[in-house]
Order: structure tokens, then C-alpha cells, then sequence
């Protein structure tokens, strides 16, 4: 005889449960959020090379393992690893003074860390690449990819739900992709004034982005139906939201979570829209890669997985196989 918990042990069941849930989630997201700050952050200084020595053993000394310090001849030379987006700023020494260049479009937190370097030095600042002047603190930069992320696991999930084929989901899956990346450029772009750069190229990494994110869940549904799901959930949007690092730059969370967020669609996706719009796509090489290989390989989980349709007409088919069984 089957056994039956009673509704109050089934609820306090859901409740530890839940509260286990919350338990992890709590310092998923405040835990790297609280112990922002550089680790092995890539500067530059430039300048004659006994004074850029000095310089970085200093910078060593007083803050070992903040800084991955490189030197380079000048300015000409600094200012061009930043836009290749090679380090997020540097400190150029003059026979004037000290000069910070930076890039507040690389990352508005690290132009904040190196702006109060910079005042320690009684060094002028140079921001190398602006933020867009829609966007002048870039918070709404990473506020906008948020919803970006949450939309395309929702319709994944309900490709997954309400599309029965293969064909079907795949085709689903392509069109959706397109019409957010060019909604979604288009709004950021064109109306909330956010989104600078070529719109097309802006849609394109949108699209990819959406892809990764949507395939990923109906694939994994595909296969590992309702457990896929919630994999696919806790992975692509509740560990990537929280490591992702859209609003400031993986090398300022503990470590490796911060490198470890590159490899989840959001904190690709954050970087190589960062790149692909500010950098003429410098640096963004390795997060396409990453967003590329979740297309693709959520795609070949929905051909692989099986379908809506077959599912539910094997789940019949086995419904009169027990009625025997019931009955007897």
C-alpha cells in the first residue's frame, strides 16, 4: 500500500526545502557583491623604464595580488592595450606628473577604483573610451541585459512547454533569436539611449546571447525534461546572474567565481556586448566562443532530446499497458 504524507509534513517538507534554497542563494549573490576588489587586475604603467619598474614593484608591495601589472614604452602604447581591451587603465609617468588613463566603458567600478588611485597620486585622469552619454554611471548598461537573460530563459522554457517537434522547436528557437536581438538593440539603443556602436552588430550579439540562453533550456528539457529544467534554470540565470559580473568586471570577484561567471552565458554574453559596442569587438573573442558553443550544443540537445509530441503519445500508450495491473 502506497504511503501518504499528511498535508502538514508535506509542507513543513516544502518549507525546509525552501529555506534551504534561500540559505544558498543568500551568499551566492551577496557573497561576491561584499568582497568586491581587484584580484590580478590587468593595468599598465607606462613611461621610462626605471620609473615604471619602481612604479610596479611598488604597486606589488602595497597591494599584493590586487594588480597584473604590465609595461609598455608611452602613452600611444598605453592607450592602445586599452582600447584591446589587454588591461582596464594604467598610470603613464611624466617628467610633469603621473597620469591615470583609463576606460570607464571597460568597467565604471574599475574606473572608480583607478579615478581614486589617481587622487592619491594628484594625477590627472584620462578616460581613454567613455561611457555612452545616454548611460553617464553605465548602471543602466548591465540593468538592461538583465531582463534580456530572464526573457530568453522564459521562452525556452515555454518552446520546451508548448512546441511539440524538433523541427518545430528549432525553427522557434532561430526566430526568436532574431526578433530579440533586434528588439532588444533597438530598445536599449534607440529608445533608453544606453547602447551605443553599430545597431546591427549590437542585434547581432543580442541574438546570440538570446540563443545560448533559450536552446540551452529547451535542450536540456529535451533530454532531461523537468530536471533539465531546473538545471537549466539554476546554472544559465541563478549562479550566472550572480557571477556574471555585468556591472563590473569579473577580476573584482573572489576568485574563481569571477573567472568561473566568464564561462555561463550572462557573464559571456555582458562582456562581449561590452566589446562588440564600445571596442570594435576587441576582447570578446573568448565570449563568443563560450556563447557560440551553448547555441549550438542546446540546439543539438533538441534534436537529440525527445519531443513534446512523442513524449505525450508514449505516455498514453503506456496508460492501458497498467490497466490490467490496476485492475487485477
Amino acid at each position: 500500500m502506497r504511503e501518504h504524507r499528511s498535508p502538514l509534513a508535506l509542507g513543513l517538507l516544502l518549507a525546509l526545502v525552501v529555506v534551504g534554497v534561500q540559505a544558498l542563494l543568500v551568499p551566492l549573490f551577496a557573497g561576491p557583491a561584499a568582497h568586491i576588489g581587484p584580484r590580478d587586475l590587468p593595468i599598465a604603467v607606462a613611461g621610462p623604464p626605471p620609473a615604471t619598474q619602481q612604479l610596479a614593484a611598488r604597486l606589488a608591495a602595497e597591494r599584493p595580488g590586487a594588480f597584473e601589472v604590465t609595461q609598455v614604452a608611452d602613452a600611444a602604447a598605453l592607450d592602445a592595450a586599452i582600447r584591446d581591451r589587454d588591461v582596464y587603465g594604467g598610470i603613464l609617468v611624466t617628467p610633469a606628473g603621473a597620469q591615470v588613463h583609463l576606460a570607464s566603458a571597460a568597467s565604471p567600478t574599475v574606473a572608480g577604483l583607478l579615478s581614486q588611485a589617481a587622487a592619491g597620486l594628484q594625477a590627472q585622469v584620462v578616460d581613454v573610451v567613455p561611457v555612452h552619454s545616454g548611460d553617464p554611471r553605465g548602471a543602466g548598461f548591465g540593468a538592461g541585459f538583465l531582463p534580456l537573460a530572464m526573457t530568453s530563459l522564459l521562452a525556452g522554457l515555454l518552446i520546451f512547454l508548448l512546441v511539440p517537434t524538433r523541427g518545430a522547436r528549432l525553427t522557434a528557437l532561430l526566430g526568436y533569436a532574431v526578433a530579440s536581438g533586434l528588439a532588444g538593440a533597438a530598445v536599449l539603443r534607440y529608445w533608453l539611449d544606453v547602447l551605443p556602436g553599430d545597431y546591427l552588430a549590437d542585434a547581432g550579439v543580442l541574438a546570440l546571447f538570446a540563443l545560448a540562453v533559450a536552446a540551452t533550456l529547451t535542450g536540456l528539457g529535451a533530454v532531461l525534461d523537468r530536471a533539465g529544467l531546473a538545471l537549466g534554470v539554476l546554472m544559465v540565470f541563478l549562479v550566472g546572474n550572480a557571477l556574471s559580473a555585468v556591472g563590473s568586471a569579473p577580476e573584482l570577484l573572489p576568485q574563481p567565481w569571477g573567472a568561473f561567471g566568464q564561462w555561463l552565458p550572462i557573464g559571456s554574453g555582458g562582456t562581449l556586448l561590452r566589446s562588440v559596442a564600445y571596442f570594435d569587438g576587441n576582447g570578446g573573442l573568448m565570449a563568443a566562443t563560450v556563447l557560440t558553443a551553448y547555441a549550438v550544443v542546446g540546439l543539438l540537445l533538441v534534436v537529440a532530446g525527445r519531443s513534446g509530441l512523442r513524449a505525450r503519445t508514449a505516455e498514453v500508450a503506456a496508460v492501458p499497458a497498467r490497466e490490467p495491473a490496476l485492475a487485477a
